[in-house]
């Protein structure tokens, strides 16, 4: 179990982690972009970082800023919710590289399953029931 975890997202993603993260024990490090400073999110974790920015690709998007937050805070794992980060795979890995553990489905996983061929022809490796469809290009 962890101690203390970052959430990279925000709103209600982010409060229903902090919410379950609380009833398991763990601590919650919430990010926010500068027009979320005031949000919710920022008030219940127990530890809130800005990482600046007015966008996203300013702020919940900065890979490198999410990294350094959590180094600098002392969490030990990163949740991406969804959305944001979470689909991508080189963020994942950069997580794990960064000796973070990373709360979601492998890297490996996330860059299958973004392919539509590979994710159905894993699926049916898999014995998953599919459709009949393309599994070659």
């Amino acid at each position: 179990m962890f101690q203390r975890i970052l959430i990279a997202n925000r709103g209600e993603i982010a409060l229903r982690i902090i919410r379950t993260a609380r009833e398991m024990g763990v601590e919650c490090v919430a990010v926010y972009s500068d027009v979320d400073d005031c949000a919710l999110h920022t008030r219940m974790a127990h530890v809130a970082v800005p990482l600046g920015g007015v966008t996203p690709a300013e702020s919940y998007l900065d890979m490198d800023k999410i990294l350094k937050a959590a180094k600098d805070t002392g969490s030990e794992a990163i949740h991406p919710g969804y959305g944001f980060l979470s689909e991508n795979a080189e963020f994942a890995r950069r997580v794990k590289a960064a000796g973070l553990a990373w709360i979601g489905p492998p890297p490996e996983a996330i860059t299958v399953m973004g392919d539509k061929i590979e994710s159905r022809r894993a699926m049916v490796a898999a014995k998953v029931p599919c459709v009949p469809g393309l599994t070659d290009p």
